[in-house]
């Protein structure tokens, strides 16, 4: 059986999916549905089951299930807005610690999500290289939560039995239940269809014009390819960067959705609000060479193709979710 937390969310659900294609089942998803739309995301999957997050270590805590195959664990608090410190810690770094520490006494295959966001305003540069981690200052609570459960698994040697994946700007199906998390293709697509142009955030930085801000933004299928990978080659261990390893604009971004569905392309930048200003990241750009010379073979899709795969086989249909029949 393979688990994956925080399987009904966005890169989640997205990987029940992938294992669908891979031919697998047998999935146990662990998450918390709440009152969420989430659901709609797991809607057209293949699963076994799914278990409620605190339940699912109460199960572990009393051997309930037997040998697991591998844990992706996906599940997280994600809002980079969220300032309850203790809340991030609880869920993001204890729930974490106590899933590696399972997997590590059972040999587990242990994957987890760590985040882009712990590399702060990147003036440590984006190196994956783990002499390195140590000095990066995350500028947000969310990011720091991921870097102390890094930090953790670094200080014990942990990383050497695991995976630490440090996601950049994923967009792709099944982010619809986000909100104000959803990436800025999903909003710039539903911006252009109701007003015909897209808002973007004005630059403060000198030398980086409106529009320029860049990130590296890497589409969620590209992901998946890249932890099926891991999961097929279980001596590769550490931390890794996903990411494209190309910085692109967010104006690019949005040129590439405007094509997509065949609009002229109008912008208009606005003022960011000042709760932001010092948090805001203006260029990531994952260093992918780690994960190269570890063996991975996977090469991630230029923007331009990823955002019509999105746009016009995702958003611009009437079945905007992942399901086991594509």
């Amino acid at each position: 059986m393979f688990v994956v937390t925080g399987g009904a969310g966005f890169i989640g659900s997205a990987m029940v999916w992938k294992l669908n294609q891979l031919g697998i089942k047998n999935i146990l998803i662990v998450d918390e549905l709440g009152s969420s739309e989430k659901w709609k995301n797991i809607s057209g999957l293949y699963f076994q089951d799914y278990v409620h997050k605190t339940d699912f270590l109460d199960h572990l805590a009393s051997k309930k299930y037997p040998a697991f195959q591998a844990i992706i664990h996906l599940g997280a608090i994600s809002e980079t807005s969220e300032t309850n410190a203790d809340l991030l810690i609880q869920n993001n770094v204890r729930y974490s610690q106590e899933l590696a520490l399972h997997c590590l006494k059972h040999h587990i295959r242990f994957i987890y999500a760590s985040s882009a966001a712990t590399y702060g305003d990147g003036a440590e540069g984006y190196s994956d290289d783990e002499s390195q981690i140590h000095n990066l200052r995350p500028l947000n609570m969310y990011g720091y939560s991921k870097h102390l459960f890094d930090i953790w698994a670094l200080k014990n040697n942990y990383t050497s039995a695991m995976v630490g994946l440090k996601f950049f700007n994923v967009f792709g199906p099944n982010e619809y239940h986000k909100m104000a998390m959803t990436s800025v293709v999903y909003k710039a697509y539903h911006q252009i269809l109701e007003t015909g142009k897209v808002r973007l955030f004005k630059s403060y930085k000198p030398g980086i014009a409106d529009g320029e801000q860049s990130r590296d933004f890497v589409y969620v299928k590209d992901c998946l390819d890249i932890i099926a990978w891991l999961l097929d080659n279980p001596n590769v261990n550490g931390i890794y960067n996903i990411g494209t390893g190309v910085a692109r604009s967010f104006k690019d971004l949005v040129t590439a959705t405007f094509k997509a569905i065949n609009k002229p392309v109008m912008i208009d930048y606005f003022d960011m609000p000042e709760t932001l200003k010092g948090k805001y990241q203006y260029y990531t750009k994952a260093d992918m060479q780690k994960l190269q010379q570890a063996g991975c073979p996977i090469k991630c899709a230029l923007l331009e193709e990823s955002v019509h795969d999105y746009v016009t086989n995702y958003l611009y249909t009437d079945n905007p979710y992942l399901d086991s029949s594509t």
